[in-house]
């Protein structure tokens, strides 16, 4: 009888039930984008800092930035041989540690021994100075008048013309890896699309691991060689870098890197991986607290850093998004509400009379949820549908953000790699990601549309079931005419 009266019921108001449940779809297809695209700009957000420090880094450490005026010792100089041949090619690279702050290989074992640290890794990242060119003599005219060139100069007003020096600077960054621990570090954040990756017996091998960018620039590949610093090194394997720019131009392993800068048992970051998610913040403290004269940077904290459009549209999604779905869901409920008692109101004669044939409130109050439920799931069908259309589009359009990653104040990452040309150290400028922007839908987020569904519904029909609970047989036959 419930189901026969129901599906009675709903044909014969088909108007009032799609107005009602076009309103939940409308607030619950919005729940739905809002949450997509504030998990797309997560995940965004997430593919910014993972360019930063590769997939898997819960936070890293370095040198606390030195007092102004101190530790600016490594000053950059390049010294030539004298050659026969004036006119002969002067080469020279200057490998310098990027920041010029080190940290003690020891540091990373000391890091990986603190409460809740599941793995440290260390890392060495530096900037190659590549000076080439060549030295021209001038040319010396005879004096004036006919005069003598005297020893060692022109005499009597002889001039010296053209010559001078024509020198190309040119600067790729270096990243020194532990290839016994590939789990931790920038280079998780590129995949390796030809060749391989380092071996845990290539500690101290002369191989290298090419960005597939700066690969492309410098006509290398897989088998060929690339000189740093007068020391050859095979190329293994070239990586393409997940979103944004690569960590590095070259990666070799760790004390491969160390040779090259005379920064023997030196790393400049080490990367942390924590026990558990949860503890980050009191693992933070315990490293700042323990090892003296480091800065530790979170996620958290070089998320505070990113700015541009991508920040600009979170904190709509965040704030404006939010607050927008919640004041619609709230509209959406009302309006079912109010429409479903005023349903009720008109039926007044029908729930009497059937009160009067021996139908209790409790009966009638049922048949009158069951008939609002059944518009919230309408409702809830077609508000997923609306929100997936809605989902599906944004994802298609795939616009693209750009993250502004700003200095992070000294400590945490960048100083080359995707923030200033070089590999993860120290931060010292800015760099702008385009990133293309996604809207996944997860199951959660369906199963919170349906729980507004059923909520909608729950809501409509207790407006209209408290005031069908008050109709008395009386006031059927007062309406009869």
């Amino acid at each position: 009888m419930f189901f026969t009266y129901l599906r009675r019921e709903l044909r014969r108001r088909r108007k009032a039930a799609l107005v009602v449940a076009s309103g939940l779809a409308l607030g619950i297809a919005l729940v739905i984008v809002v949450s997509s695209v504030s998990s797309g700009m997560s995940q965004a957000q997430d593919k910014v800092l993972q360019s930063l420090y590769g997939l898997g880094t819960d936070m890293t450490v370095t040198k606390a930035a030195a007092p102004p005026g101190e530790g600016d010792t490594n000053r950059r100089r390049f010294e030539f041989d004298a050659k026969g041949d004036a006119d002969a090619e002067q080469s020279s690279d200057r490998v310098m540690v990027q920041g010029f702050q080190t940290l003690a290989s020891s540091t990373v074992t000391e890091v990986g021994g603190q409460d809740g640290v599941a793995q440290a890794v260390g890392g060495l990242s530096l900037t190659v100075l590549k000076v080439d060119g060549e030295f021209k003599p001038g040319d010396i005219t005879p004096p004036q008048g006919g005069g003598r060139t005297g020893q060692g100069g022109t005499g009597g007003g002889g001039e010296v013309r053209g010559g001078g020096a024509a020198f190309d600077v040119n600067s790729y960054s270096v990243f020194g890896t532990d290839a016994a621990a590939p789990a931790l570090g920038p280079l998780t954040s590129s995949k390796i699309t030809t060749g391989r990756t380092f071996k845990s017996t290539e500690t101290d091998a002369a191989v290298a691991v090419v960005d597939s960018a700066y690969a492309k620039e410098k006509s290398l590949a897989v088998g060929k060689t690339v000189t740093i610093s007068g020391t050859k090194f095979s190329i293994i394997g070239v990586a393409t870098a997940d979103s944004g720019d690569s960590a590095a131009n070259l990666y070799i392993p760790l004390k491969k890197a160390q040779t090259l800068a005379d920064s023997k048992d030196k790393v400049t970051t080490v990367y942390v991986k924590a026990a558990d998610s949860q503890q980050i913040d009191s693992v933070k403290s315990a490293i700042q607290k323990n090892i003296p004269d480091t800065t530790v940077t979170t996620s958290a904290d070089l998320a505070s850093t990113v700015s541009g459009s991508l920040s600009t549209a979170s904190d709509l999604a965040t704030t404006v998004g939010t607050w927008l779905s919640i004041a619609v869901l709230i509209a959406a409920f009302l309006v079912a509400g109010l429409l479903t008692s005023s349903a009720v109101s008109r039926r007044v004669r029908e729930f009497g009379t059937l009160k009067a044939l021996g139908w209790k409130s409790g009966r009638v109050t049922r048949q009158v949820v069951g008939e609002a439920l059944v518009n919230g799931l309408l409702g809830g069908v077609l508000g997923i549908a609306l929100g997936l259309g809605g989902a599906y589009l944004v994802t298609a359009i795939s616009p693209t953000l750009t993250a502004q990653l700003g200095s992070t104040g000294g400590g945490g990452l960048g100083g080359g790699g995707p923030m200033g040309g070089g590999g993860p150290g120290r931060q010292t400028a800015s760099k702008a990601l385009d990133i293309a922007l996604t809207a996944p839908v997860s199951l959660s987020t369906i199963g919170i549309a349906v729980g507004l569904a059923v909520a909608g519904g729950l809501i409509a029909g207790g407006f209209g079931g408290w005031r069908a609970s008050r109709l008395r047989p009386a006031d059927a036959l007062r309406r009869v005419e």
